[in-house]
């Protein structure tokens, strides 16, 4: 079951738990995701965005083409405010701050992604610490762009946080789950245009 914490005419938001894919991947072992639930509900069920495999959190998904379009532009145009709550390893240096590294797709190791200054996208994320314990740190990061594992890589990039987020198995060490929570989420309405906020419960 998946847990919808918003629902109308025009779209779900619902909370996704680690482990279930946005979208269906290659293969029939990929097949379930959130999309292919919802669309079993209502057919034209579409993620306005992803999240990763490992995060949970808040996800947008649009009941028609109509509405997938223009939730699709104030994601484009960066009008879409996200939250996500992370556990990094490691003691952060510093409260808060800003982090810009481009990135683009490792050519040799999909899927991941590295730092190039010269042909990567611009990624920015700024951040804060919400607190340090047991040689770990708690931190909220604000995603202003939305590159494939921007959060991940700018956590454990030495120009970045320089801390892994926990759990991570790309770019850390694994052995968990991925310590990455997407907590809030705002947005205008694709049909009222009225801002919407909503908060998930970081399960962490």
């Amino acid at each position: 079951m998946l847990s919808v914490v918003y629902e109308d005419d025009w779209i779900f938001v619902v909370d996704k738990p680690a482990g279930l894919l946005s979208v269906p991947g290659r293969g029939i072992d990929a097949a379930d995701s959130v999309a292919t639930r919802l669309q079993l509900r209502n057919a034209a069920a579409d993620p306005a965005h992803r999240l990763d495999l490992d995060t949970s959190g808040l996800l947008i998904v649009a009941r028609d083409p109509a509405t997938l379009r223009e939730l699709q532009r104030q994601f484009a145009r960066q009008e879409v405010r996200k939250r996500y709550v992370a556990i990094v390893a490691g003691e952060v240096a510093g409260d808060r701050g800003c982090i810009e590294l481009a990135l683009r797709p490792d050519r040799h190791e999909r899927p991941r992604q590295v730092h190039d200054p010269v042909h990567g996208k611009p990624a920015r994320t700024t951040w804060e610490v919400i607190e340090r314990a047991a040689g770990r740190t708690r931190v909220a990061l604000y995603p202003h762009t939305g590159r494939t594992h921007q959060l991940r890589v700018h956590a454990a990039h030495p120009a970045g946080l320089g801390a892994p987020i926990c759990g991570d198995r790309l770019y850390g060490t694994g052995g968990e789950r991925l310590l990455l929570h997407a907590q809030q989420i705002s947005f205008r309405h694709p049909a009222s245009g009225r801002v919407i906020e909503l908060t998930s419960s970081v399960p962490f």
